[in-house]
């Protein structure tokens, strides 16, 4: 589901609410004084859509995916970044690389929509990204469920890893996993 835009008029606001946009807005002033021109430049540009769009009634909150995670209606997000394993980045790549790089397998979890698998630091790292609908306990029983042992082929290559048959599964990979800031 998309987030509705703020584009339409203004909505009535609380009382008092006016002043905290204003002093939302100048803290951002302070915050962006010592940016680049490109920066200071592009908030100046934006200030007067960034006033009206925070007046209004805000758009419904980022919350929590569960254990670990942003939730932002029914879709929430997994960002995992993990050290490899000796050998862990070869054996993962060639594994991709077997699929030309497309999990489409992962269409047996009926609640994922996308995932990605990005070496970091000269492959001694991956960052693993996903949305999916529903809560996080659930999101990890799907593939627990319906694709255990390909989990376990690509997790392997993660420092560490237990197995997802493990009852260690699920803390590690909420050890790993950060929270996004903002999410949509």
């Amino acid at each position: 589901e998309k987030a509705e835009m703020t584009t339409d008029t203004p909505r009535a606001t609380e009382p008092g609410q006016d002043l905290a946009v204003e002093e939302k807005i100048e803290q951002l002033r302070k915050l962006f004084a010592d940016a680049p021109e490109v920066g200071r430049t592009a908030l100046e540009n934006v200030l007067s859509r960034l006033a009206s769009d925070a007046s209004r009634k805000p758009p419904p909150p980022v919350e929590s995916a569960g254990r670990v995670g942003s939730r932002l209606g029914k879709v929430s997000e997994l960002t995992i970044i993990v050290p490899f394993a000796p050998g862990g980045a070869d054996r993962l790549r060639a594994f991709l690389r077997l699929f030309g790089g497309n999990l489409a397998g992962a269409d047996d979890v009926g609640t994922v929509h996308d995932m990605r698998f990005v070496f970091l630091d000269n492959d001694t790292r991956m960052l693993f990204a996903t949305a999916y609908d529903g809560d996080w306990d659930a999101y990890i029983d799907d593939f627990a469920t319906k694709i255990p042992d390909f989990l376990d082929i690509i997790d392997s290559a993660w420092e560490g890893w237990p197995g997802i048959r493990s009852p260690e599964a699920k803390d590690y990979l909420a050890k790993h996993q950060i929270t996004a800031e903002g999410w949509y």
